[in-house]
């Protein structure tokens, strides 16, 4: 059977409205999926969510009104669908057991997508230190485990709306033109991908049985750079070079120890990253997981370098907006 005649999976997405999630959405209907979204009642009510809402539901999206606490609309949702992907935001992790145990007890999904899509939770080094962040995640690989799911991971690492719009700079909207602190000796690196490419990447592995019970890793050529890497790219970009201010490892730890909680997490995701090499340190395919690329070789994505260009010219028309003379 060649793919065209393929009959495409009935994808459920939990968290249609959020920053992964109406992605996910939008390329689950572009691939011809018949897609559904368990949205709560209180979402109509948020003008950003409703708008985004009406746009998914306008290009085919079946909205199921419910919620993970709601049982009956949860179990009517999942015997609909075929795979459930979730896009809780990670504070939500946990509610994920409430979605394992309606998933077990429909047994008729075939694959479960877990609200993961970062750093591997299995592989970090800062678990202790990141306020459950990472544990939580983990702690919900080992019930699907447990409960013998069947399930696909995608591990994206950063999206390219965290961090990289400032160069890495915690509290910078835009990188700076004169100078940036690096952190570590700059060479250790991390991994950017964009949002929709995310959710394109996931999509495809949707009916993919390579997929099955495996980790999928992104790291695509072009996205995966060092800080000092991504200042030569953005002194190329500006025609300038930056003072470098090095921070080290010993006082990256002690500003996330001064830093109050949630503001020190941006520091403790650079220390994981740029010190630690948590994206980065080890082989996929050693580690028993699967290269998204290598899968889908022919998958459009957006590079560090476009994304940057990007950024100066978002910056650039600012400045002139504001009047501003570089």
């Amino acid at each position: 059977m060649s793919a065209e005649d393929m009959v495409k999976s009935r994808i459920l997405i939990i968290g249609a409205t959020g920053n992964l999630g109406h992605h996910l959405a939008t390329a689950a209907l572009r691939s011809s999926h018949p897609t559904f979204a368990l949205v709560r009642p209180s979402s109509f009510s948020d003008a950003v969510k409703s708008r985004t809402l009406a746009t998914l539901s306008d290009a085919g999206l079946v909205i199921i009104k419910g919620s993970l606490e709601d049982e009956a609309s949860l179990l009517e949702a999942l015997r609909r669908v075929d795979v459930v992907i979730c896009a809780l935001p990670a504070k939500q992790a946990l509610d994920q057991k409430l979605l394992i145990q309606a998933i077990k007890k429909v047994g008729s999904i075939k694959k479960f997508i877990p609200s993961e899509f970062g750093s591997d939770p299995d592989k970090v080094h800062v678990s202790s230190m990141s306020y459950g962040f990472y544990t939580r995640k983990s702690e919900i690989r080992r019930v699907i485990e447990a409960e013998a799911i069947p399930y696909t991971i995608i591990s994206c690492n950063f999206y390219m709306s965290y961090l990289l719009h400032s160069l890495v700079q915690p509290g910078l909207m835009v990188p700076s033109r004169d100078e940036v602190t690096v952190f570590g000796n700059g060479n250790i690196r991390g991994v950017f991908v964009k949002e929709s490419d995310v959710a394109a990447f996931t999509i495809n592995a949707v009916d993919d049985p390579r997929t099955l019970n495996k980790v999928v890793y992104l790291r695509p050529p072009g996205n995966v750079y060092s800080m000092n890497e991504l200042i030569e790219i953005w002194e190329s970009k500006i025609g300038n070079k930056l003072k470098k201010k090095y921070k080290s490892e010993e006082e990256l730890l002690a500003k996330i120890k001064e830093t109050p909680y949630p503001d020190n997490m941006p520091f403790i995701f650079i220390y994981s990253t740029f010190i630690k090499g948590d994206q980065t340190y080890f082989e996929i395919e050693e580690s028993g997981g699967l290269d998204g690329l290598t899968l889908y070789p022919n998958l459009a994505y957006t590079t560090i370098t476009i994304y940057i260009v990007s950024i100066r010219a978002a910056a650039e028309a600012s400045s002139h907006v504001l009047g501003i003379v570089n």
